[in-house]
């Protein structure tokens, strides 16, 4: 994914583009055999100009934004949550359009410039060409305001790894998810906002042995009961689906965080509903609190790192699990 993030160039509008070519246009000057050839070779790069800078804009646009069927199908997911797949090709489709069409008329001028006889003939066709130009480049004015602010979308998307083993941190808000996420992860973890969450999602890794781990925290959307979702929410959390390996449910005993040990229940019992083919682990967080706590789950501390480690290992042999459970299920 970050490939193709530093790729996309930042999207004109569609009179910034004819500003561009046409001022770029106007200062070329073509010397000749004799002033009508001047005028005519002039004329013919004035359109060349015109129409090779444009159309490469525009497909260099196109190119630049994945191929969906390309990408793995997390981000495929999120995308349509962002910004609608459909809609994304579509205007993807209409701006390709306008590049064949833009071609198409820069091929056919510069023709008709080469066998005018005369200035006047000459003046005329460079008038059409100018004419019919923009106004091909202008039908495309919301397709391409709306390739930039899907670039906009794409851009702040945090980069997650589908192939890196991931841990996804759910519970009510101030349980101590993000402190959790902090503690285990080998650097800060990357804050990055989707525009369907409260606040940014974290994304950060750990490294154990020789693999690397990537622990998600979801803010903003695995914090409450999914019956109180909206559609948007619903399919960011499906999306989900496709990257989690492992669900770290956190538990607040204390009941500091302001929610009741029964509606902690409630909303583990809403998350495994829709995740019911992952592996939960379920842990009890603010142990350096006094709370007597359930007596049922791990205990640890966010804070101060007591019982972390602990949790790691366990995190770890619920994967390696996962993965000798796989590899059972491949034909011998």
């Amino acid at each position: 994914m970050t490939d193709w993030k530093r790729k996309i160039p930042t999207i004109m509008t569609s009179q910034e583009l004819l500003d561009r070519a046409f001022a770029r246009a106007s200062k070329a000057e073509v010397p000749g055999s004799a002033p009508f050839d001047a005028v005519k070779k002039t004329n013919i790069a004035k359109i060349n100009g015109i129409g090779d800078m444009t159309v490469t804009t525009l497909l260099k646009y196109v190119r630049a934004f994945p191929r969906m069927e390309r990408e793995d199908e997390f981000f495929s997911e999120l995308v349509d949550v962002v910004i609608g797949q459909d809609e994304l090709k579509k205007a993807l489709a209409s701006i390709t359009w306008c590049a064949e069409k833009a071609s198409h008329l820069q091929r056919m001028y510069m023709h008709k410039v080469k066998k005018a006889d005369s200035i006047d003939v000459v003046a005329k066709a460079t008038r059409e060409f100018y004419g019919r130009f923009s106004s091909i480049i202008k039908q495309i004015d919301k397709d391409l305001l709306f390739a930039q602010k899907a670039r906009d979308a794409l851009k702040v998307l945090p980069s997650v790894d589908p192939e890196k083993p991931t841990i996804v941190i759910a519970g009510y808000p101030n349980v101590g998810k993000s402190q959790l996420t902090e503690r285990i992860s080998s650097a800060r973890p990357v804050i990055a906002s989707y525009p369907f969450t409260t606040k940014g999602i974290q994304v950060g890794h750990f490294i154990s042995g020789w693999r690397t781990y990537q622990v998600v925290d979801t803010p903003g959307l695995l914090d409450r009961e999914l019956e109180e979702r909206n559609a948007i929410e619903l399919q960011a959390i499906l999306a989900l689906k496709y990257l989690a390996d492992i669900i770290v449910f956190m538990f607040d005993p204390s009941e500091t965080c302001g929610y009741t040990m029964e509606r902690q229940e409630a909303l583990l019992e809403s998350i495994r509903s829709n995740f019911s083919d992952i592996p939960f682990i379920e842990v009890e967080n603010k142990a350096d609190l006094e709370w007597g706590g359930t007596g049922t789950r791990p205990r640890i501390s966010a804070s101060t790192g007591e019982g972390v480690e602990e949790l790691v290992k366990m995190i770890e042999a619920k994967l390696r699990e996962g993965r000798m459970e796989r590899m059972d299920e491949l034909p011998h």
